[in-house]
Parts: C-alpha cells; sequence; structure tokens
C-alpha cells in the first residue's frame, strides 16, 4: 500500500508531465489501433461497391451461385442415384462454407429428350409431328412460376404425370390443356410416358428478387414437382437423367475481409467436389474474381500503412523517450537518493513499471476510441490536408485492434521505462558529477548511430535507383511493387540520422560565432552563446524532435502531393479532354457470322487478300449534334490510325507510326496538356502547323531514326493506299494521348520505340482515306458528365473514356485513400506533438533555471535582457532545428520523391514523373511553427515575469 502511495503522490506532483506522458501514449494506441480498422473498413467499402458494380455491369446478383453438372452414365444406376442425393447434401452446406447466410435456392433436374404427341394420334400425325420434350423439375414450383391458365400438377396414382408446360410448348403439341399425351424415348429402350398437360406457366419477376426462374432459359418438355421426378426418374429410375442443377444466392453484404480466405476456399471445394463427380460440369460464381483479388489485400494495405505511419511513429517514439526523461532528470536526484539508501533496482524499476502500467491503461480506455475517429478521418480524405462529405466508414471496434493496442502500449512503455533504467545505475556521487559535466556527447553522437543511419539510407537509395534505372530501360513492369514500404521509412531514417550528423557539428559553429565576436556580444547573447555551446547535449532531444517534425511533415506534404498530381495528370493524358469518345460509322463492310468465322485458314487467308484489295468505304455521321450539346465548352475531332507507316525518299528510311489528324483550332481548344512537357506551349506547335494543310509534326523518335529536321519531306501511307508527301514542320516529345515510352508486345521480344505524326485532319481525309476517328469533348465550368450522359443517349456512342470518372475512381482506391489520409493525419499528430513537445521542454527548462534567473535579475541584468537571452536562446536552438528540418525536407524530396515512380507501371508513366511542391503546405507549416515559438516564448517571457528574486535566492540555494 505504501508504494501504491508513493506512485500516486509522485504523478499528482508531476500531473503536468504525466498527462502529457499519457496523452503520447493515447496517441500512440490510436495509431496502431487505426491500422487494423482502417483495412478492414476500407477494403469491406471497396468490395462491397466492386460486387454492386458486378450487378449493374452484368445484370446478376452479386450473391449468385449457379451449378450445373451433366449426367454421363448412359444408364441410372443406385450409384448414380447415390451420387446425385450426395450432391443434393453437399450444396446445402454451401453457405455455410462460405460462411454467409443463404438467401434464395432452388434446384433443377431434367431428363433425356422424348418424342410428344396426343394420345388420339393417328400413325400419320405421329410421324409428322415432331415435338421434342423431355421431363424436368423445378423445387418450390408453386412458388416460383405464374400460372397463366389451368391449374398446378397434382401427384397421381394412376400411371398418368401431370405438368406445367410454356405456351410455346404446348402448342407445338397441337393439344388443349387436358389432353392425354405421350413421351416416348428415342432410345430403344421402349419407355413411355402418359403425360397432362394441366396449365400453362411463365415467369413470375416478384417471386423471388435473387433467384428469378426464367421460363425462356428452358421452354420445351414438361415441368413436373420434384416429388414426383424423385420418385418416378431419380430414385425410380425409368428414364436416364441428362442434367442436374442448383441455383443459391447468399447474402453478400455479409461478406468481410475476414471471409475472404474462406470464400476462396469453399469456391475451390466446390469445384473440386463437382469435378468428374456426375459428368461435366459448370460452376458459375460472378463475384468469384472480383472476391478472390481481394485476398491478400488486407496484409499488402497493413504493410503499407505501417510503412506510411513509419515516420510519425518515430516521432511519438521521440516524443515519449523525451517526456519520460524530463521525469526522469527531474527525479534522478530522488532515484540516487533512494538507491544510496539501500532500495534495489527491482524495487525502482516496479514502482516506474506500475506508474507506467496506470498511464497504459488510461491510453487503452479511450486510444481505440480515438482510432476509430482516425479511421473515419482516414476514410474522408480526397487530396493531402482536403476532405469530402464522402459515406462515412463503417467502423466497429475489433478484438484485433485492441490486440494491436496492446502491443503498442506494451512497447511504449518498455520505451519509456529506458530512462528509469538507464538512472537506476547511477549513484547520487554520479549524478552530481554529470551534472557538472554537461559538454559529454551523446549516445548517439558516440556510437555513431548518425553517420550509420545516413550511410543505410544512401545505400537503400542507390539500391532502389538503379531498379529504377532498370525497369525504364528494359520497359518491364513495376505494377506488382505497388508501394514499397522502404519508400517511406527510408526518408524517416536519413532525416534522422541527417539532423543528427548537423546537430554533431553545430556546437562548433556556435563556438565558432562566439569566437568570433566575443568583443562586441552583449551579456545576454554572450550568456546564450556560452551556455549553448558548453550544454548542447541537453537541447539534443528537443532539437532532433523539431528536425524530424518539419523534415518528415514537408516530405509527406511533398510526396501526398506529388503522388496524386501525377496519378491524375496520368489519366487526363492518357484520355485527352474531359470526355472521348466514338460513335458508329456506317460502312460497306461484309457482316461476318459466326459459320464464316469457323471456316479454316485457307479461306481466311483468300478473305484476308480479298478485303485487301477492296477498301472499306465508311460514311461519316453528322458531327454538329456534339457541337450542339449543352454544357459542352469546345469539341474536336481527332482521328488516330496505329496501323500507319512513313517513307523518307531521300535515304529511303521507313517505318510504321501512329498518325493522329486533327483540327488545329478545335484541337487547342478542347485537349489537355501539361505544362512543361513540350519545348514550347502546345498552342505554338498547333499555330505553326495552322497555315498548311500539308505541315506535320513528327516524333523525336522518327527524327532520330529517319534524320529528319523542320522543313524536310515525308511520305505517308497505310495498307494500299498511295503514298502521300507532307513536310515536317515540328518535332514533338509529348502529344495527348500518345506514350512516348518505349513497349514491348511480350517479354521475348525486343524493346520497341512508339512513333507518332500529327497533322490535318481534312488533309488526311482529302488525300488518304475518311475513317472513324473519336470525337473529345471539354465541359463548362460546373458541368458534370451526368449531364452528358443523358444527352448522349440518341447519338450511337460505341465506346466513351471519362476522365472525371477515372479520377473518383482512382481516389476512391483503398492505397490512394491511405497515402492521403496517414499523410493528412501524420502531418496534423506531427505538427500537433512538435507544439506540446516544445512547450513542455522549455517550460520545464524553465524552471529548472529559476535559480539563475534570480540570481541574474540581482545582479541587475534587466528583464528586457533576460527575454532577449530567451529570445535568443531559441533562434539558436529551436530556429535552428526548424531551419535544419526545411533543409533536409527539401533534401529528402528531391532524393526520395522520385522513387515513388517505381509504384507505377512503367509502360504508363506519362507524363513523367515530377515532383510536386505546393506553397499553402509551406505555409501551413511556417505559419504552425511561427505560432509554436510565439506562444512558447508568451508562456515563457510570462513565466519569467512572475519570478522574485526572494524566492529564488533561498539560504542554501548558493
Amino acid at each position: 500500500m505504501a508504494l501504491w502511495t508513493m506512485i500516486l503522490r509522485k504523478m499528482a506532483k508531476n500531473k503536468w508531465l504525466q498527462l502529457n506522458l499519457w496523452l503520447g501514449l493515447t496517441v500512440c494506441v490510436a495509431l496502431f489501433s487505426s491500422m487494423p480498422l482502417y483495412s478492414k473498413a476500407i477494403l469491406e467499402r471497396t468490395l462491397l461497391k466492386e460486387l454492386q458494380s458486378v450487378q449493374a455491369q452484368q445484370q446478376v446478383y452479386p450473391g449468385y451461385v449457379r451449378i450445373n453438372s451433366t449426367i454421363s452414365s448412359e444408364t441410372m444406376t443406385e450409384k448414380t442415384t447415390a451420387a446425385i442425393q450426395k450432391a443434393d447434401r453437399f450444396v446445402k452446406t454451401i453457405p455455410a462454407k462460405m460462411g454467409l447466410d443463404g438467401l434464395s435456392f432452388y434446384q433443377q433436374r431434367f431428363t433425356q429428350k422424348m418424342k410428344v404427341y396426343g394420345a388420339d394420334a393417328t400413325e400419320l400425325e405421329i410421324k409428322s409431328l415432331n415435338t421434342i420434350g423431355g421431363f424436368k423439375t423445378l423445387s418450390d414450383l408453386e412458388k416460383r412460376v405464374h400460372l397463366i391458365d389451368g391449374r398446378m400438377p397434382v401427384d397421381r396414382t394412376d400411371g398418368v404425370i401431370e405438368a406445367l408446360a410454356t405456351q410455346k410448348f404446348q402448342l407445338a403439341t397441337k393439344r388443349k390443356i387436358g389432353d392425354e399425351l405421350f413421351a416416348e424415348s428415342m432410345e430403344g429402350d421402349g419407355a413411355k410416358f402418359r403425360v397432362i398437360i394441366v396449365g400453362t406457366m411463365d415467369t413470375d419477376k416478384t417471386a423471388d428478387p435473387y433467384l428469378p426462374y426464367l421460363t425462356t432459359d428452358n421452354q420445351d418438355g414438361f415441368l413436373i414437382p420434384l416429388s414426383v421426378f424423385d420418385r418416378e426418374f431419380t430414385v425410380g429410375r425409368k428414364l436416364r437423367m441428362t442434367e442436374v442443377e442448383w441455383r443459391l444466392a447468399f447474402n453478400y453484404e455479409q461478406l468481410d475481409v475476414n471471409h475472404i480466405e474462406q470464400f476462396v476456399k469453399a469456391d475451390t471445394d466446390i469445384r473440386r467436389y463437382f469435378r468428374g463427380r456426375l459428368g461435366s460440369e459448370e460452376v458459375n460464381i460472378p463475384a468469384r474474381d472480383t472476391i478472390s483479388s481481394y485476398a491478400g489485400k488486407e496484409d499488402k494495405l497493413n504493410i503499407m500503412m505501417v510503412s506510411l505511419y513509419s515516420p510519425v511513429m518515430l516521432m511519438l517514439a521521440f516524443y515519449l523517450f523525451m517526456t519520460a526523461n524530463l521525469i526522469i532528470e527531474r527525479q534522478k536526484t530522488e532515484i540516487s537518493v533512494l538507491r544510496s539508501r539501500g532500495a534495489s533496482r527491482l524495487q525502482i524499476m516496479a514502482a516506474y513499471t506500475l506508474e507506467s502500467l496506470i498511464l497504459g491503461i488510461g491510453a487503452l480506455a479511450i486510444g481505440p476510441y480515438l482510432g476509430v475517429s482516425f479511421t473515419k478521418l482516414l476514410g474522408a480524405s480526397n487530396g493531402f490536408l482536403e476532405f469530402v462529405q464522402r459515406s462515412a466508414l463503417d467502423v466497429t471496434l475489433t478484438s484485433g485492434a485492441y490486440r494491436t493496442a496492446v502491443l503498442a502500449v506494451a512497447g511504449a512503455i518498455i520505451l519509456i521505462l529506458i530512462p528509469a533504467y538507464r538512472a537506476t545505475r547511477v549513484s547520487i556521487v554520479d549524478h552530481k558529477r554529470q551534472m557538472a559535466r554537461l559538454t559529454r556527447l551523446s549516445f548517439w553522437h558516440k556510437a555513431g548511430i548518425d553517420i550509420a543511419l545516413v550511410a543505410i539510407a544512401m545505400y537503400l537509395l542507390r539500391s532502389f535507383n538503379n531498379r529504377q534505372a532498370d525497369l525504364e530501360r528494359l520497359a518491364l513492369d513495376s505494377d506488382a511493387l505497388q508501394i514499397d514500404p522502404m519508400l517511406f521509412l527510408m526518408p524517416a531514417i536519413f532525416s534522422l540520422g541527417a539532423g543528427l550528423l548537423v546537430l554533431r557539428v553545430y556546437p562548433w559553429f556556435i563556438r565558432l560565432v562566439y569566437w568570433m565576436g566575443r568583443r562586441w556580444w552583449s551579456p545576454a547573447l554572450y550568456n546564450t552563446l556560452v551556455v549553448i555551446s558548453r550544454s548542447s547535449g541537453q537541447y539534443l532531444t528537443i532539437k532532433v524532435f523539431l528536425i524530424m517534425t518539419v523534415a518528415t511533415g514537408l516530405f509527406s506534404a511533398n510526396a501526398a502531393r506529388t503522388i496524386n498530381d501525377n496519378m491524375e495528370s496520368r489519366i487526363q493524358y492518357a484520355i485527352g479532354s474531359d470526355l472521348s469518345l466514338t460513335t458508329r460509322w456506317q460502312s460497306d463492310a461484309p457482316v461476318t457470322s459466326p459459320s464464316q468465322m469457323q471456316q479454316g485458314q485457307s479461306q481466311q487467308t483468300d478473305t484476308a487478300a480479298t478485303a485487301t484489295k477492296k477498301r472499306v468505304q465508311y460514311t461519316e455521321p453528322p458531327f454538329e449534334p456534339f457541337q450542339n450539346l449543352q454544357g459542352v465548352e469546345s469539341v474536336a475531332r481527332v482521328f488516330k490510325k496505329s496501323g500507319a507507316r512513313y517513307n523518307i525518299s531521300s535515304n529511303d528510311k521507313n517505318g510504321s507510326t501512329m498518325l493522329m489528324g486533327i483540327d488545329t483550332k478545335e484541337f487547342g481548344n478542347t485537349a489537355w496538356m501539361k505544362d512543361g512537357l513540350l519545348d514550347y506551349p502546345i498552342n505554338s506547335y498547333l499555330n505553326l502547323i495552322a497555315p498548311n494543310p500539308k505541315a506535320v509534326l513528327i516524333s523525336r523518335s522518327i527524327a532520330e531514326q529517319a534524320n529528319l529536321k523542320p522543313g524536310d519531306p515525308i511520305n505517308i501511307y497505310w495498307d494500299s493506299l498511295d503514298r502521300v508527301p507532307f513536310t515536317v514542320y515540328g518535332i514533338i516529345d509529348y502529344w495527348p494521348t500518345w506514350n512516348p515510352l518505349p513497349g514491348r508486345s511480350d517479354v521475348k521480344s525486343k524493346v520497341e520505340q512508339p512513333n507518332l505524326i500529327v497533322g490535318h485532319l481534312d488533309a488526311i481525309q482529302n488525300r488518304l482515306a475518311l475513317e472513324p476517328y473519336e470525337v473529345w469533348l471539354k465541359l463548362k465550368p460546373g458541368i458534370t458528365s451526368d449531364q452528358i450522359y443523358d444527352e448522349l443517349k440518341d447519338m450511337k456512342v460505341t465506346s466513351l473514356r471519362d476522365a472525371s470518372q477515372q479520377l473518383v475512381l482512382s481516389k476512391n482506391d483503398p492505397f490512394r485513400l491511405a497515402i492521403n489520409g496517414v499523410m493528412t493525419l501524420g502531418f496534423v499528430i506531427s505538427m500537433l506533438i512538435s507544439f506540446f513537445g516544445f512547450l513542455l521542454f522549455w517550460v520545464l527548462t524553465l524552471s529548472g533555471r529559476t535559480l539563475q534567473y534570480g540570481v541574474l535579475r540581482a545582479m541587475g541584468i534587466p528583464f528586457l535582457q533576460i527575454i532577449g537571452m530567451l529570445v535568443s536562446e531559441q533562434l539558436l536552438t529551436s530556429g535552428a532545428a526548424v531551419i535544419i528540418g526545411v533543409l533536409i525536407g527539401g533534401m529528402i524530396s528531391e532524393l526520395f520523391i522520385p522513387l515513388f515512380s517505381m509504384s507505377f507501371q512503367t509502360a504508363d508513366q506519362v507524363p513523367p514523373f515530377t515532383i510536386t511542391y505546393q506553397l499553402s503546405d509551406y505555409l501551413h507549416l511556417y505559419s504552425i511553427i511561427g505560432i509554436m515559438l510565439t506562444i512558447g516564448l508568451l508562456i515563457l517571457g510570462f513565466r519569467m515575469s512572475r519570478i522574485r528574486i526572494a524566492q529564488a535566492l533561498k539560504l542554501g540555494e548558493e
């Protein structure tokens, strides 16, 4: 009990320090618990949206399962019957295997086809009638079909089978409802059945919203109750069964990331079970590919979340260590006295462990709920420091989140106990000796950790640069890499190492400044320079803390802006404008039927030769309707021919090229082009070729291959067209929608260099050929693409690409949401932690210098000079740390952000990856730092003004 009393009194004595420590622990718990919460919530939301898109695109319920199997047995045996019954029992366990609730289910069975005719038919009618149908059954028959005429069939004991039929089949029998029919086997087994159609039916669309029974799927045959079918055919084996089918619908909205592996395993089990068991099987689960694609995504997202959070975690670790160290520094005398009075190190550590556990339990009580708020904040991010009113993530606390939180608290407690453990090793004599020797090197510098961290970061940087160069040179794909965790960890390592390295030489710089002006410095500045140069170790923690805050904050801001800008630029460049579409053109091209497509290779060759000789003639559809669209600012016709060729008469150079035909004015008003890609603005190139219809622009690849320069002639043609001369007016490196990066058709082929020629559309149509072109639309400000869609309904649009929709899909990607959200959250948390850490350090430092400042005041130094000492000390410590942080932040941005280009597909990285800086991010950072320093100085100045000489100079202090 005495131990608990001592702990609580000590905590109450240092309540503000303990509150700051608890705050750091709570934020730490919130960050760690938000990682599994975010991964689960965002993946479930995107999975649900993708499953809903499956329903919109394929017109099928996402939870739909269809299992169909033929019966390979030529005759029905007990073994076949047992296999069918066993399959029935297996199918009923599928929802449980998937871990989802079943919403609907039905099964069908089919027999062999038979010849159907009336019981009163003559021999002549039997021979002339060609009505074929078999028996089929449907579970819950009376609930799933709509009765048009007649009644439902019943089970009879007189050997007659009552059935339903579609109107089409009933008319094909040439008999009325209620007339007796014969169904006779055509396989020579003599089977013959008496059947009466008692009603006609069609699809009941309201019977089952998940699994409607469509009579149009199989309109021939007699539909009989399942009990009758099983008695006569499944168990009775009076006729050969040919096919069985089961259809299920499960509640896909219950599917979460924890059930994905279970779902994939169930899908594998289903396919394995039916493979060859009854015959040829077909398992159709439309959502299978979508759901399977999420297997393993949670682990990848968690890894990326850890890497994204690593700089913030490092900041939190510094904050916790600094706060714990400040607490221990105030209690070192007490600890050394306890040690000198016989207290063991174990007893002292037990007291501090209990103290930390109290704070940890308090952090666990609130941290996970704060983590839920962090998770919802991540889900609302739309960019760096940008949020939108997106539907909130459905976040619930899980056992995994609490396990992560407990591990975070355990790690944090170990971290904050390190200063206490080190303090227990020091006796009262050693403690007083250390207080007198403040100029010793810190552990970081003694061990050379700063140099080691910088060396590790530079080695990793070189390795990544070499890998990136290989990807670009060999045109390899890097999409499997996605976001490498080291891309976020390397900058944090480098900023820590570089900060420590600069602080290793900073005291010598201060001494140099002191020595150069020692004759002219004022007393306040003289005292500050002496204190900082001789006691630099006590400022190391706060300076490293501020350097890490500023450097990682700037890196996060620049990295998030760069990733977002490059992803959006790539989408807009690839589409070329707000909307790009094609329409149906009338032509004289022959229509190829499926039977013609199955002809032999020789006929295909003859057809190809004929098509080459006879060119397809197209009729251009009206273009005016696009120009008259409401909400469209400009429209452009853009012709693309990937199979064109060029020829140079002077040196006989030739090759394949992409040919693009445009109307210069309309194209300039409509197309999107990123600044800086061309030597001159794109409109300058358009104005250059506008006066001459024969003028063309060529890619630099053609200019280098064919040794061309502006003014040289070039011939263009394709297929069997005559070569038409044009004149080169300019050389370009990029052009909207054109990818200049080398590519390869397969792994074994050599790298191919793309080519491009841009000319006038009218000249190409008049001098070469008229072929279909694309229509590019630029929308007026404030107009959405949905408004344009309504007007395009009657224009026979065959394909459409919408930049705004692709941008929305890109912004909703779980990995991009994580990048924007975590970097924004990390930036804000870093600033808040930095503010509290700064304030805490200087308030405690000032409290420890009460005697020193009291003596200075008693010596007659004016209060303003003491304030000047504070200001100069702030500038030479905190101010210098901020400047160093800005320089290191800019350095790591230049060194490490270009590596993020490896996270994109190398072959599609157009426009080239560029670093984006935004002034607002720097202004936010400088504003927060400025406010922090100002508030800190005001608080320190206020506390200085309250110091009384009589309180400071107590008897026995000196």
